[in-house]
């Protein structure tokens, strides 16, 4: 599907009560998304916990295992307890927004936005179907067709 539904209009405005935590769910198996999974831990200015969906209960996150098979999930959970999750390329647009740079916040806010999303959406995808290809990919990273 090249344009979703949701794109953009759902996930511009959230949280307005400052985040408690970030979750990164990313597929453990794939080396290309743990060095990014790593690498965004590292660099991020909002601290931020990865962890590989096969080595936890993702249910905890509101979130079906094929789900996170799928594609990678920010979850963040706010002061007050409520979870929001975020799937592909919306969940690095927020890994951008939860930055202290403005033009990283205003470039992950535009990503959120018609037809910004949607064209994050297809480059999300081409990563996602290309991982193996990419540095730090195995041929354990590619997804079956």
């Amino acid at each position: 599907m090249l344009f979703r539904k949701e794109c953009g209009f759902k996930s511009r405005l959230r949280h307005q009560i400052p985040l408690e935590t970030a979750t990164l769910i990313f597929d453990g198996d794939c080396g290309f998304c743990t060095s990014t999974a790593n690498y965004i831990v590292a660099h991020s200015h909002s601290p931020i916990t990865a962890v590989a969906w096969q080595l936890t209960d993702v249910t905890q996150y509101g979130l079906l295992t094929p789900q996170t098979a799928d594609r990678v999930w920010l979850v963040t959970t706010d002061a007050a307890g409520h979870q929001e999750r975020f799937g592909g390329s919306d969940a690095f647009a927020k890994i951008l927004i939860l930055q202290r740079n403005p033009l990283l916040k205003a470039v992950g806010q535009l990503l959120l936005i018609p037809p910004f999303c949607a064209i994050a959406g297809i480059g999300y995808r081409l990563v996602a179907r290309y991982r193996h290809r990419l540095p730090g990919g195995t041929p354990a990273c590619k997804l079956p067709h």
